[in-house]
């Protein structure tokens, strides 16, 4: 847990000691309001120690074994069929997203259901992690791919409205967080494990980029649907 706290303390101290450092300079705050600051400043560490913790002794180990479970169940239709649940679920517990449904109800008054954005986003993850488990199993070309996926989106992006063209870009952007990206990573790693295929551990990075891509053109097509 030590490892942990001193990432933590890394990655947020930096910016609590910048932002304080602003509020006195440019936009004063008032006393208890920097209190109020700081105080979550140092619970948010706590919370992010913990959760690196949890994630390195459970999520982590969880995804691996998973990812061997898929391998020796030697079927196709438990292999998509797991990767397109796991990324509905994980995608729903990812904090961003909660955070961007929630954003895009309120600016949108309503219009634009957070259950309804949350739900499009995690099919549309669980719908690309599908194919990016499909990817490792029969060795398709990454770039060919991802070369797809984004003439893909540049498509889609045509026929879209303009008002989710920038959600679309966020909701990618926002399924690459702290619950998503160890878990798939997790899961890579066990699958590629279990194969015994030359270079195949560099099969295990990637795929979080492929089902990053599902969200974007999810949230288009939703898009499209709203016109």
């Amino acid at each position: 847990m030590l490892k942990n706290f001193k990432e933590v303390i890394a990655a947020i101290l930096p910016m609590t000691v910048l932002i304080v450092i602003l509020t006195f300079v440019f936009a004063p705050l008032e006393g208890e309001d920097l209190a109020s600051f700081l105080v979550g400043a140092a619970i948010m560490m706590i919370g992010m120690t913990l959760f690196l913790f949890g994630a390195d002794y459970s999520m982590m180990e969880v995804g691996d074994l998973v990812g061997k479970y898929m391998i020796k169940k030697k079927s196709l239709a438990v292999l998509v069929s797991l990767g397109f649940a796991i990324g509905i679920v994980i995608t729903i517990a990812e904090p961003s997203v909660q955070v961007l449904g929630q954003q895009v109800y309120d600016i949108s008054d309503g219009e634009i259901g957070r259950v309804l954005l949350i739900g499009i986003v995690s099919v549309g993850t669980g719908v690309f992690l599908a194919f990016a488990l499909l990817r490792v199993v029969f060795k398709l070309s990454y770039y060919q791919l991802m070369a797809i996926g984004y003439i893909g989106v540049l498509i889609a992006s045509f026929f879209t409205s303009s008002e989710f063209m920038p959600i679309a870009f966020d909701s990618g952007g926002v399924t690459t967080g702290p619950v998503t990206v160890p878990f798939i990573l997790a899961l890579a790693g066990g699958m590629t494990s279990m194969i015994k295929q030359k270079k195949n551990e560099n099969d295990s990075f990637g795929m979080v980029g492929i089902a990053s891509l599902g969200p974007i053109l999810a949230v288009m097509i939703l898009g499209v649907i709203f016109q």
